[in-house]
């Protein structure tokens, strides 16, 4: 199979259905804001951490996989197509992942300044890519509707992308910068 078609030379590409959109629509946007954090993770996990959060973050590379195929289908036609969904279990895995991570990580009480190490700061791009993700599916759910499940997990991830930075800064020994906001007159 060859990796170029030329179909998409005119500006347009197609969704899971065939249906053939703009490459700027709403709902390409969305499933490649989606490829482009997967990138990001696969770019996290192959930083020396530890085996734990490398297997998490493949897990959570699959399920975007899923996500993505979900976001490449139109809504009316998704029910004749065979697509894997994310779960509730998908959600709850991610909220049980970060409060057993912050069982071991000191109180936050300001906010963190991304960085501290190169491999803590990966993942803060990562966690800010899901967010603008998030923002892409959250304007495409305003127009065609999107599944909670998706919204669900997206949200989570982001959240689950920040206590992991924390987790990582600990496990590197890396400070984290508190955002002190300057004094005003």
């Amino acid at each position: 199979m060859k990796i170029y078609t030329k179909t998409g030379d005119k500006g347009t590409t197609s969704l899971f259905t065939g249906r053939r959109v703009p490459k700027h629509h709403i709902r390409i946007e969305s499933y490649g804001t989606i490829d482009e954090l997967n990138s990001h993770l696969g770019l996290l996990r192959d930083q020396e951490i530890d085996a734990h959060s490398k297997e998490m973050l493949s897990l959570i590379q699959t399920k975007l996989f899923t996500v993505g195929s979900i976001l490449a289908t139109e809504p009316e036609k998704d029910s004749r197509l065979k697509i894997p969904r994310i779960s509730q279990e998908d959600i709850e895995l991610l909220e049980k992942e970060m409060d057993t991570m912050n069982e071991d990580l000191p109180e936050m009480t300001h906010f963190i300044l991304p960085g501290g190490h190169t491999t803590v700061s990966y993942c803060h791009v990562a966690r800010t890519v899901c967010r603008r993700a998030e923002r892409m599916i959250t304007y495409l759910h305003e127009n065609e509707p999107v599944p909670d499940s998706v919204l669900s997990y997206v949200n989570r991830l982001s959240d689950y992308l920040f206590v992991l930075a924390r987790k990582l800064s600990k496990d590197l020994k890396a400070q984290e910068i508190k955002w002190v906001p300057e004094k005003l007159d």
